[in-house]
């Protein structure tokens, strides 16, 4: 995935988070606002209540005695006044609105992020693909090596046979005879000379040869391995692909009624 399409992710949810967080605050001041107002407490009004008035004394005709007729009993007490419960008041149409934005907002959000770690996990299997395959390519390379190096030891091999044949006396004497000197056995010790100097030479090479051979297959190894392991790795990764469940589509909200 190109690196500008990230970059391009990351900036638009990090645009939604910062519209969410401004929206979730201008929701919280105007309930905070809304909540002082609701808080302030009510001036309790004077209730005035008139002293009872005693009624005028009454004298008895027969004893012509005054007598006071009470009149505590019959007082009431002012009835103190109820507070009567507030109704909680309906949400304004700019709150319910605001409420829809924030819920879009954050499922915008939340599709983004799951969209982006789709996209990590689809990099990563990616990844581990380019690398299967450059292990299988250098398997191959070293597993070529490996038998040109093969090819080269049986070459050395056959050749120091033939220079182990050459160095026998026989051979030797037989290989000179058509030289025509009159000292035929300095030409007899230079062609030995020869052939063993030549024998060093080879058996240098098929120790070489044989060290490359040694170092090869264990390169041959461990890359088999590597590819072992990266295909491993992809089955289980693909396995757990085919197991996900799908994404199912949202279902489309309902429209307000005009």
């Amino acid at each position: 995935m190109p690196v500008w399409i990230r970059s391009y992710i990351k900036f638009l949810i990090a645009v939604c988070l910062v519209i969410s967080l401004c929206l979730i605050e201008g929701e919280a001041q105007t309930r905070r606002k809304k909540r002082a107002r609701r808080s302030k407490p009510a001036v309790a009004r004077p209730v005035i209540t008139n002293p009872p008035v005693a009624p005028p004394a009454t004298e008895d005709t027969t004893t012509g005695d005054v007598k006071i007729i009470s009149t505590a009993d019959s007082t009431q007490e002012p009835t103190q006044p109820t507070s009567s419960k507030k109704a909680k008041t309906p949400a304004t149409p700019e709150q319910e609105e605001m409420h829809q934005t924030i819920t879009t907002l954050s499922n915008q959000v939340n599709k983004l992020t799951d969209k982006l770690t789709q996209m990590q996990d689809d990099d990563r299997y990616q990844l581990d693909m380019e690398r299967l395959t450059r292990a299988e390519q250098r398997a191959e390379q070293l597993r070529s090596q490996l038998i040109d190096t093969q090819s080269k030891i049986a070459d050395f091999e056959s050749r120091l046979e033939q220079l182990d044949y050459a160095l026998k006396p026989e051979n030797v004497e037989r290989a000179t005879q058509g030289y025509g000197t009159v000292h035929p056995e300095e030409a007899r010790e230079a062609r030995k000379r020869q052939l063993e100097s030549e024998r060093g030479r080879v058996q240098a090479q098929l120790r070489l040869a044989e060290s490359s051979k040694t170092r090869l297959e264990t390169a041959v190894s461990n890359a088999d391995a590597e590819v072992d392991h990266l295909r491993l790795k992809l089955n289980q990764r693909r396995e757990q692909m085919d197991a996900a469940p799908a994404e199912t589509p949202a279902a489309p909200k309902p429209k307000k009624p005009e």
